[in-house]
């Protein structure tokens, strides 16, 4: 089985910042929600196919793989 290119999105909020890894064909990905303290809580996800439209509805802007590792691995 090839390797997926994942897409990822970020969103800001008040006390805590979500970021989103999605594999576009097979729709599964991770959610990674860190707290301004450095707390992260990581969660496994399979999303419909309404994934990239519902990201969007809320508000949630492209990133790169980069952040979105540095943020995984605990060096963010």
């Amino acid at each position: 089985m090839a390797q997926e290119i994942h897409e990822y999105f970020k969103k800001e909020l008040v006390d805590f910042k979500i970021l989103v890894r999605v594999a576009p064909e097979s729709l599964e990905g991770l959610e990674l929600i860190v707290s301004k303290e450095g707390q992260m809580q990581k969660t496994k996800r399979k999303f419909d196919e309404e994934i990239f439209e519902d990201l969007a509805e809320d508000e949630f802007e492209k990133c790169s793989p980069l952040e979105f590792n540095l943020y995984l691995k605990g060096l963010a």
